[in-house]
């Protein structure tokens, strides 16, 4: 451990600086120990992505984790290695992390992180460089995507560089995100006050000295901590269960505490709460009478059609989509599931024969409506992966049998053929709990068969399914596998049971914005 200013505490990580004061005292509490089953795969899926970062790059010096690292890193960094991969920064000041990549400059060093999300989206205004050399220029092709976690990490390895004596004077730094086309720049000298107060102040939380409490926040969905958490704020009927973080700080500066207050708020709009106060006096009156949902107009409209097919891709991590399940409906008649599946291990040349077969099912599907003079629309829910293993497997599977152009895919994409259940629920209704399927689908009376189903349970089950995980016999193979086609074929019921609800009278018996 470590002192400073009077404070005795661990050394604090670049994770420690976002997200919950309240989970961060508790996971300390527990030894340090992450209960988030999920961390391992986020972690493993983070590390695949940036292996295959570092393979696209030459030049590197390498520094190999374990016993000796922050040595090595020092050391290549004393003799001016061009660009160091990996390397492990001193623990000093109360600050311990490490940097995917550091770039020598003209007076130093400049991090830049790879992370396995979105940096930047079409657009203009941002400053890049190429991922082979450090050349900061504006690029009218994209804009930053401010991303919070990124931001306090590029100034936490700031300032380890400036302890170890080898920070640049520029104050850049940069972040590579999953297109992996280059590096965003961002400035890091207008963010180091914040992160001085926000360190200090994750600093107390670990060490004890600053008291935490419950608050509901968006991380609160996948925090372990949550059933401990929530029915503390349930007995106080903290207005934080119907408003977000954005919100409840607002709310309560206008003296709105609980969730009761704010179902009989009856004064204007709060300063400094972005959210209508009409909808967040209806998400409270919904709480207080156990609705998760509120129309947010007395109509709710979704796109139907006469030919209807629900798709759901799965993937694991970056190494490819090995499944496409498909639910058909026509003419008002369910057809059933169909599932598109290789289950040699990701990545495989066999991916191309069962995307192509998905592909060729979809496409006969809409000629075959189309040729009787029918509407067809195809449903997925959050379109951002199932677009990208869609445009990601015509890229990879180029030329081959059944394989559609990329420019076919985009078409398809782009047309209103192709509909987004994720937007359509955001359209027609305010969610006390998010818009996952998993927790609207049940309003509609849907519900998973098995208890554990999820994107990172099904990941699990590939694994033994697929024979990653070695000491697996067939029939554990086979049982998993199975398993994985019924989570699938749930989802694809799910959005398909969502939409008949939207469709019905019974949608009639939520409450709405303004009732």
């Amino acid at each position: 451990m470590d002192t400073q200013q009077g404070i005795q505490a661990p050394p604090v990580s670049a994770r420690a600086l976002t997200g919950c004061r309240h989970r961060l005292a508790l996971d300390t509490a527990a030894s340090g120990a992450d209960p988030d089953p999920g961390m391992a795969l986020r972690v493993e899926a983070a590390s695949v992505f940036r292996a295959s970062v570092r393979d696209r790059m030459a030049g590197l010096t390498v520094i190999e984790p374990g016993e000796g690292a922050v040595t090595r890193t020092l050391d290549a960094l004393a003799r001016g290695a061009d660009r160091v991969w990996g390397g492990v920064l001193p623990t000093a000041h109360g600050r311990r992390g490490h940097s995917e990549l550091l770039i020598r400059v003209a007076d130093g060093y400049v991090p830049v992180i790879v992370v396995n999300h979105k940096v930047s989206d079409p657009g203009a205004g941002a400053t890049t460089s190429p991922l082979d050399r450090w050349a900061p220029a504006p690029d009218e092709t994209v804009r930053v995507r401010q991303h919070r976690g990124d931001q306090m990490r590029l100034a936490h390895l700031t300032r380890m560089l400036q302890d170890a004596g080898h920070a640049s004077s520029s104050l850049l730094g940069g972040s590579v995100g999953v297109d992996g086309a280059r590096i965003v720049v961002h400035e890091i000298g207008p963010l180091l006050p914040q992160y001085d107060e926000r360190f200090a102040d994750r600093r107390a939380v670990l060490a004890g000295t600053s008291g935490t409490e419950p608050v509901r926040v968006a991380e609160c969905r996948r925090c372990p901590w949550w059933p401990q958490c929530e029915s503390v704020l349930a007995a106080q009927r903290d207005v934080s269960l119907v408003a977000d973080g954005r919100s409840a700080p607002g709310l309560r500066a206008a003296g709105v505490t609980t969730v009761d207050q704010l179902a009989e708020y009856a004064g204007p709009q709060p300063e400094d709460v972005p959210v209508p106060i009409a909808d967040l006096r209806a998400m409270a009156r919904a709480w207080r009478d156990g609705q998760v949902l509120v129309r947010r107009t007395p109509e709710v409209r979704v796109r139907r059609a006469d030919v209807e097919v629900d798709v759901d891709m799965e993937s694991y991590q970056e190494y490819g989509a090995y499944l496409w399940g498909t639910w058909l409906r026509r003419d008002g008649v369910d057809e059933g599931y169909r599932p598109f599946a290789t289950w040699e291990p990701v990545p495989t040349r066999d991916e191309a024969r069962s995307f192509a077969a998905f592909w060729a099912f979809l496409m006969d599907r809409r000629a075959e409506a189309h040729a009787a003079g029918k509407t067809f629309a195809a449903y997925c829910y959050s379109q951002n992966a199932e677009n990208k293993w869609l445009l990601a497997s015509a890229d990879r599977f180029a030329g081959e049998p059944g394989i559609p152009t990329r420019r076919a895919v985009e078409e398809f994409i782009a047309s209103p053929e192709w509909v987004d259940m994720f937007d359509a629920v955001g359209d027609a209704f305010l969610s006390l709990e998010g818009r996952g399927l998993k927790k609207v689908a049940p309003v509609a009376g849907f519900h998973w068969r098995d208890a554990e189903a999820g994107g990172e349970a099904s990941m699990l089950w590939y694994r033994v399914g697929v024979g990653i995980d070695p000491g697996f016999g067939d029939e554990d193979r086979a049982a998993q596998r199975e398993r994985i086609l019924a989570y699938n074929e749930d989802d694809v019921k799910a959005t398909a049971a969502l939409r008949e609800f939207m469709s019905s009278e019974r949608v009639n018996a939520l409450p709405v914005v303004g009732d």
